[in-house]
């Protein structure tokens, strides 16, 4: 009766605490409907409701009561001593269907069947003090695992949460806006300058100009006219464009991209946690040592050694390193989602670069100005930057900022004869100013000596553009423009050749530009234009030479790249997608912070040495005490908790570290 009684009052909590957990899934999902959540997003916004996390703050509490029961019954509370039976069974309940699915369901055993073991024999033998300080222990690295779950397995932001949820299109001669879902092959969407493009589709009119290169890594932007293809995703720098539909949703070149993605999504999520692996690696172990004491020193010594697991606390204590060196890296605005990035590039040799948007800016620069006419460099510039001067996109902007280098003195515009298109037309006084490419210059008449197609074709292949300007319909000069690489970049890569890197610059771009930019920043060795596949090709080939490899891209193009490498890192600003994919941002848009995040992973890669150190010794202490000694369970906690202690004590060490925080901080700011 009096068993019967235990079961009953351990059973009737866990019954209340699984009535508890479905009543409150109930109130979060009818608020969710309320608030208008598909039923889709409501099984996975359930599963991140925090249902768990407070649960087993409930169990921290319950098994600190219990911790305090039993210490009063094993110092002399003979009714205290039997009343942690029922909280003891409850509290083990977890432990036990853990244990029951890693030997039945996964077939294995495992750290679950080495706890469950552990938890019947010690109930069995009355070691009700020994019991409490081991669950106290348990729930407390579940609380902490719960916290360093990796964000990698998140869903993927949908494709389109850039773009705007709603379209417009052309319909009977009228301009009308629509839900992007209704969209359908055939509609004809109207795009506007400094827009998104939100379909793939052949251009049924207009002319503009389209940056590609989140894309296709290509730097320049492409000229648009009618019959022109264009992307998903893409931006509209200038014009205004008529997009017949031909693909939608799913069918995009982008969302092909996040689909070859989406099949990738599980590339990591098979590996296990540092201390979850330790655990696991010493649980079988153990019990062999337990089933081997038995038969010579007795059930209480082979009760001890299934305390003993070698590597154990790592499942506390890498948690928590791992998490103060995460929030040292997020003051200095680095973003870490998988901890296990971190780790990983300590084992990085070999670190690739995209070029477009990582090695360099988005706005190029202005490199030189050709005169092809009476007029001065000045004035020429004066001319382009007065015609963008309401522009926002890259290329004007760069030349409006080489104006104003020059302190130059910019004409007032006359707004009534401003036109867009893949040139500018902008009427000053009386001066009619064209400023645009070439196909632009001879679709309005103008003449192109011979000398300047040269320069065009001699610029082009080097990766150059050229943006050129006529005034009243006569050809007076041309500015040119070259991608400009970070300044800080240089130094970044000198710092990295420095550590034994291997270095490599991967680009969708045309091949004169990329090698020109290697050459500038002494990397030997570059691929060019590149499609998406073709980069994680290459990464997957790197690895296939025994190369671990880092990835820092910023476009869609380069999302697959970052799913294969070992470690992934976007800039912030970067296309959301490869935001969404890279394990790593850094958030102040640079590569400023690159070398101290190495520096970093040497640090935590130290600090859980030492962790490891400090869960080893106590198994050896605990063999030597039990063959030796004679110790027993309670002694065997009290160890273990001791070193737990220490290495708890070295998992916070980081924080108090400042003088190496420092001396990394003056590493950055020399950048």
């Amino acid at each position: 009766m009096f068993l019967i009684g235990i079961c009953t009052v351990a059973g009737s909590l866990y019954i209340a605490k699984k009535a508890y957990q479905k009543r409150h899934n109930r109130k979060v999902s009818k608020k969710l409907q309320r608030e208008g959540v598909t039923r889709p997003a409501l099984s996975s916004l359930l599963s991140q409701n925090g249902y768990k996390i407070r649960a087993n703050d409930q169990n921290i509490i319950l098994s600190t009561i219990l911790l305090t029961l039993s210490f009063a019954g094993f110092m002399g509370g003979s009714l205290l001593h039997w009343s942690c039976i029922p909280l003891l069974i409850y509290l083990q309940i977890p432990i036990f269907k853990n244990g029951y699915r890693e030997l039945f369901e996964e077939h294995k055993i495992g750290a679950g069947v080495r706890d469950s073991l552990l938890s019947i024999t010690m109930l069995s033998l009355q070691y009700f003090l020994a019991s409490a300080l081991f669950l106290l222990q348990y729930f407390i690295s579940r609380k902490i695992l719960f916290k360093t779950e990796d964000s990698s397995q998140q869903n993927l932001v949908e494709i389109w949460g850039e773009t705007s949820q709603f379209v417009w299109i052309e319909q009977d001669g009228v301009e009308i806006e629509i839900s992007i879902d209704r969209l359908q092959v055939g509609n004809v969407v109207v795009v506007n300058a400094g827009e998104i493009i939100p379909v793939d589709g052949i251009v049924k009119k207009g002319i503009g100009s389209v940056a590609q290169h989140v894309l296709t890594g290509e730097a320049q932007p492409k000229e648009i006219i009618q019959g022109s293809r264009v992307f998903a995703l893409t931006t509209l720098l200038s014009g205004k464009l008529y997009i017949r539909v031909d693909k939608t949703g799913n069918e995009t070149i982008a969302s092909q991209i996040q689909n070859i993605l989406n099949s990738t999504v599980d590339y990591k999520s098979s590996q296990q946690a540092r201390g979850e692996h330790m655990a696991e690696k010493y649980a079988l172990p153990s019990i062999i040592g337990g089933v081997v004491t038995l038969p010579i020193l007795g059930v209480s010594s082979a009760a001890t050694m299934l305390l003993v697991s070698f590597g154990n606390q790592m499942r506390i204590l890498a948690p928590i390193s791992i998490l103060n060196f995460l929030e040292i890296a997020s003051k200095y605005n680095i973003l870490i989602k998988d901890g296990r990035a971190l780790e990983g590039l300590k084992r990085v040799d070999t670190v690739v670069f995209d070029k477009t948007g990582t090695l360099t800016e988005e706005q190029p620069h202005v490199k030189a100005i050709h005169v092809f006419d009476v007029q001065t460099e000045n004035e020429v510039l004066c001319y382009a930057a007065t015609a963008e001067y309401k522009q926002t996109h890259p290329i004007a902007l760069a030349i409006k900022e080489e104006a104003q280098k020059r302190s130059l003195q910019l004409p007032k515009v006359d707004e009534a004869n401003y036109e867009i298109g893949y040139g500018l037309k902008v009427r000053a006084g009386d001066r009619l100013i064209q400023v645009g490419s070439i196909r632009f210059m001879k679709n309005e008449g103008i003449l192109i000596p011979p000398g300047v197609q040269e320069l065009q074709k001699s610029l082009k292949e080097q990766g150059s553009s050229l943006v050129y300007i006529a005034v009243n319909e006569k050809l007076i000069g041309a500015i040119e423009l070259h991608t400009t690489i970070r300044m800080e970049a240089k130094q970044v890569i000198a710092n990295l050749r420095k550590i034994g890197m291997k270095l490599i610059i991967i680009s969708g771009d045309h091949r004169q530009p990329t090698k020109r930019l290697s050459q500038e920043l002494g990397i030997s060795q570059y691929f060019a234009e590149t499609l998406p596949n073709d980069k994680a090709q290459i990464i997957e080939q790197l690895q296939k030479e025994g190369r671990s490899v880092c990835f820092i891209g910023d476009g869609i193009n380069d999302s697959i790249a970052l799913k294969k490498a070992n470690v992934s890192i976007s800039l912030q600003g970067s296309s959301k997608l490869a935001t969404d994919t890279a394990q790593i941002i850094l958030m102040d848009e640079s590569l400023r912070q690159l070398p101290f995040l190495f520096e970093l992973s040497n640090s935590l890669e130290k600090n859980i040495k030492v962790n490891f150190i400090t869960t080893m010794i106590p198994g050896f202490m605990c063999i030597g005490g039990v063959y030796l000694f004679h110790i027993g369970a309670l002694a065997a906690t009290l160890i273990k908790q001791s070193f737990l202690a220490i290495g708890l004590a070295n998992s916070m060490l980081p924080k108090t570290e400042k003088f190496s925080i420092l001396r990394n901080e003056e590493v950055i700011n020399d950048l």
